[in-house]
């Protein structure tokens, strides 16, 4: 969570709420908080990798399983879109931005491709560079003048534009389910799994709310939606034109490492729901010396690319957006049906969850909408088309 989305979501949430920003994270924020709850309620019961690919699964039915499982390949796959095109609006030249985005997720797809993963040593790395850009952020906002606008103007697109804005920054928000997905790997899983998530998304909203408030009392809601590069922006205001070099330099770093991260989580997912039958068995193929899903990464990389030349980091974050809170849906539903010990948290926060992830997805931006729930209905149509082939049916 505290990555790359802190540089690149508050841009597209002013455009939509003006200065409803700080509402529209604080919806963020309650919602994620709910899908946490049940996130860490069903990892508590199934402490194996997978995530609510296998919550869905177990607790309501394959299909439902599946339709997890998919709508994470296809918003991690637009994350990952979202990672280039932020590197690159912070690395590279005016212009340059869309070329540099596709050789950015070229170059790291052969690097995941050779087997190179980011380490727990690399994360800590990257979190604590990031936590020392963000401080620099917010020094400069202190010293900055005030933006006469900070928290004027109302709400540009009404009730409507708050939601979407919600929606865009749950984008930043979707990290704590990798701690879900890593239930084999944790000691004492029922324990610390549900204290992780939550302690973990506490951190984050607090650090996001500093950041947004700095960025809107700096710049504007006006200025701050137009940003290319919001907070190096921000860090420059105060008239330390070594911080702008700074802000970039650490968000660079944070997207390429969030970048190389979501690529590795991706393809190990397809390699499981290869490994089932629910995505193509070639990719489940490993290559013997690397030891790694080498076609999936190839295919991961190329569906990356083909975001990054179609789309800007606005719709990516939306398409990105639809798929995990499709996912959330599911999370909730399926903690929904827990019962007896394995119930931490109330039914309502489940309700909550779910009917924040339905009110938020349907308020995203029309083409990320549509062009994410249109790939995920394509791979329940394959799988269904399989499915009738595999029983004899025409």
């Amino acid at each position: 969570m505290l990555g790359a989305g802190v540089f690149s979501a508050f841009a597209p949430a002013a455009a939509a709420a003006g200065a409803g920003l700080l509402v529209g994270l604080a919806i963020a924020g309650i919602i994620a908080w709910c899908n946490a709850a049940a996130s860490a309620q069903l990892a508590a019961q199934f402490p194996e990798s997978g995530g609510t690919y296998v919550y869905g699964s177990r607790m309501i039915g394959p299909w439902t399983g599946f339709v997890a499982g998919w709508s994470f390949v296809v918003g991690k796959t637009a994350s990952c879109a979202a990672m280039a095109l932020t590197a690159s609006a912070y690395l590279a030249p005016a212009g340059w931005f869309k070329p540099a985005a596709v050789v950015i997720t070229l170059a790291l797809t052969c690097v995941a491709s050779l087997g190179v993963t980011r380490t727990a040593t690399a994360t800590k790395v990257i979190v604590a560079t990031v936590l020392v850009v963000l401080a620099v952020v917010c020094a400069g906002a202190v010293s900055a003048p005030r933006a006469a606008d900070a928290f004027g103007g109302g709400l540009p697109h009404g009730a409507y534009g708050l939601l979407q804005a919600a929606g865009l920054l749950f984008f930043a928000f979707a990290g704590y389910a990798r701690i879900a997905t890593m239930g084999e790997e944790v000691r004492d899983p029922q324990r610390n799994i549900p204290r992780a998530i939550m302690i973990s998304l506490g951190i984050a909203l607090g650090v996001y709310l500093l950041v947004a408030v700095a960025a809107l009392v700096t710049l504007g809601p006006e200025a701050l939606a137009t940003a290319v590069a919001p907070l190096a922006d921000v860090a420059t205001a105060g008239g330390w034109a070594w911080a702008g070099a700074v802000v970039r330099i650490g968000a660079g770093v944070a997207a390429l490492g969030a970048l190389l991260s979501l690529i590795a989580g991706v393809t190990r997912t397809e390699l499981a729901m290869a490994r089932t039958g629910d995505l193509p068995t070639r990719l489940a193929m490993v290559h013997p010396r690397a030891r790694v899903p080498r076609t999936a990464a190839v295919w991961t990389g190329v569906a990356v690319v083909v975001i990054v030349l179609v789309a800007d980091v606005r719709a990516a974050i939306g398409f990105s957006s639809f798929g995990v809170l499709l996912y959330y849906l599911i999370a909730n539903l399926s903690a929904l049906r827990q019962h007896g010990e394995h119930r931490r948290y109330s039914r309502a926060l489940q309700v909550s969850g779910a009917a924040g992830c339905v009110v938020l997805a349907a308020t995203l931006p029309v083409w990320a909408m549509a062009a994410s729930a249109a790939t995920v209905a394509v791979g329940v149509a394959i799988r269904w088309i399989r499915l009738r082939r595999a029983a004899g049916r025409p």
